[in-house]
């Protein structure tokens, strides 16, 4: 049977998981928590061990299996504009979804813990080790059901959070009275980090190919006919990613754009160049 810090744990990564899949896939998604035998069968599993960065051998242990992973990722390439993935590309897609479900558990763990804390990297396909208690999620791709998720806690794990929820009670919390946990810093030291990072931003007004041997011949006065008419909006592009497109304005003898429409996440894997 599941202990109480890792129901806890299902919740949180429950809570992660669905908006995580819906974003990427564009299909509703939802997750409820189900019975799972002790032992389950992790042949052909997608296995991830997550280290918490909090003790030796507290780590969090996470298996999708294929039935479950595969589905998941090739709807993400379908969205994506790519209609025939391998298995290797729908697995290696389904890993970014995982870990942005993954990643932001160590911001939950931290609002338990009262203060910070940052995930090592991961470790992909790691042996899992005998003895773990593992819970489950069933998963509810639009209107399919799939095979269920699991995860599990290392026994340092549990007992680090076991403790932290007795010492709050020594310090005289009642025990019918439910622990108060803080909760999750909006921001982290991390993410403060990356908004001070500088990021080109350039405006398409379209492109074109060319052969070389026309390249060539460019000289001073040429003109290159671009693929976009003077009526369609210009491009707002971000690291070489479309973002975002509008209109060309003058602001004080300076062009600008004005923003008329936010591309959405599948098209800008699709405009990644």
């Amino acid at each position: 049977m599941a202990s109480e810090v890792l129901n806890w744990l299902r919740r949180e990564y429950a809570d992660r998981l669905a908006p995580a899949v819906e974003s990427m896939t564009g299909e509703p998604t939802s997750t409820s928590p189900v019975d799972q035998p002790s032992e389950p069968i992790l042949d052909g599993a997608l296995v991830l061990r997550q280290p918490t960065g909090l003790a030796a051998g507290a780590d969090l242990w996470f298996a999708v299996p294929g039935e479950s992973w595969r589905p998941i990722g090739r709807k993400v390439l379908e969205s994506a504009g790519i209609t025939e993935a391998a298995d290797d590309e729908a697995r290696g897609t389904f890993l970014e979804v995982l870990q942005q479900a993954v990643a932001p558990l160590a911001q939950a763990i931290g609002g338990r813990l009262g203060r910070e804390v940052e995930f090592p990297p991961a470790d992909l396909d790691a042996a899992p080790p005998p003895g773990l208690t593992w819970a489950s999620l069933q998963v509810h791709l639009g209107s399919t059901e799939l095979s269920p998720l699991l995860l599990a806690a290392a026994p340092g794990f549990e007992e680090l959070l076991s403790n932290q929820a007795e010492d709050a009670d020594d310090r005289g919390r009642p025990d019918t009275q439910p622990l108060k946990l803080p909760s999750p810093a909006r921001s982290s030291k991390t993410m403060d980090l990356l908004m001070e990072v500088e990021l080109p931003v350039g405006v398409s007004f379209g492109r074109v190919q060319m052969r070389l041997r026309d390249a060539v011949k460019l000289t001073t006065g040429s003109i290159v006919e671009l693929n976009r008419r003077v009526t369609e909006p210009v491009e707002v592009i971000v690291n070489n990613c479309v973002i975002a497109r509008g209109e060309v304005v003058v602001v004080e003898g300076n062009y600008g754009v004005r923003i008329q429409e936010i591309v959405s996440r599948e098209e800008r894997l699709r405009t990644l160049f």
